[in-house]
């Protein structure tokens, strides 16, 4: 890995600063392997429940003209097996993991907490902004400031792990939202979660194309919401950020770190081009550092 693209994220050395996001790739030590292998800089695991979850009946994922709509509904296999697959994972590859963790209170916060401490994860991820539950759980929990200071502060008070929040876009003040995770102690936050929900049909059965009806959005038509979101919170917060919403070339990534964001996470660009995306991007960012005369990645500016 060329060492422009190495960047240094709460104390850990990166190769790369991309980020495999939650929930793209399943949670199976060979699929994170193999996204490790493709010069993701951190993979982070599908978001982990305390009791496995099969998640929303198909279908689950639609694309439409610029993005995706999805309602996978939280599927994973329990904390327990989840963590299973992240040792199996740690064989084979020195990659850092993020374990996401999603709970519907800060009871089971604390106890999938406890869970990860005795995990070779690197970092805990609170998934606070899951949107396509919304039937089961209400509005995401990120919505309130107040729950997100709760959750985080319960939290850190346990965790032996750096700490990233995981923000929903559907707020109506981000910058308070972000306040709150840094004033709880969280180490970093990571926004964007999926934008929505929405809706598509099939005109032809004159139904929902989702089973569930309604999904997030995610895909390159969400890249302006998470640049000025991005931008808004590292107004006002001074914890790092891992920037995420519609990244799918290398002068996207550098947008976004220029934007704000310490690292860059990629999720449904993979859909687009493949799990070979991150070498791809890795090469266009080192295209666009010497096209634009910068040393290395840590050398771009932050826009004011």
């Amino acid at each position: 890995m060329d060492k422009k693209l190495k960047v240094e994220f709460l104390g850990m050395n990166l190769e790369s600063p991309l980020v495999l996001t939650s929930g793209i790739m399943g949670l199976s030590y060979s699929s994170l392997l193999r996204m490790a292998k493709n010069t993701a800089g951190i993979i982070t695991t599908k978001s982990l429940t305390l009791v496995p979850r099969k998640g929303h009946k198909g279908p689950v994922i639609a694309e439409f003209n610029g993005g995706i709509l999805n309602s996978m509904g939280l599927c994973n296999p329990g904390i327990e097996d989840g963590l299973k697959e992240v040792s199996e994972f740690k064989r084979y590859s020195s990659k850092p993991v993020i374990v996401s963790i999603f709970g519907n209170s800060i009871e089971e916060f604390e106890k999938l907490t406890e869970y990860v401490n005795h995990s070779e994860g690197d970092f805990i991820e609170l998934n606070l902004s899951c949107p396509n539950v919304f039937d089961e759980f209400g509005l995401p929990i990120s919505a309130s400031k107040d729950k997100v200071y709760q959750i985080v502060k319960s939290v850190k008070s346990i965790s032996k792990l750096p700490v990233i929040a995981k923000l929903s876009p559907n707020v109506y003040n981000i910058k308070e939202i972000a306040i709150s995770c840094e004033n709880a102690g969280a180490d970093a936050i990571c926004l964007i979660n999926t934008v929505g929900t929405g809706m598509l049909i099939d005109i032809k059965m004159v139904k929902p194309i989702l089973h569930n009806k309604f999904g997030g959005i995610s895909g390159p038509c969400v890249k302006p919401i998470a640049i000025k979101l991005v931008y808004e919170a590292h107004q006002c917060v001074d914890i790092p950020i891992i920037g995420v919403g519609g990244v799918l070339t290398g002068e996207d990534a550098v947008e976004m770190l220029i934007t704000g964001a310490n690292l860059v996470g990629i999720g449904s660009g993979i859909y687009y081009r493949g799990v070979e995306i991150f070498e791809k991007i890795n090469d266009e960012i080192l295209q666009v550092l010497t096209e634009n005369k910068y040393e290395d990645v840590s050398s771009l500016p932050y826009l004011k």
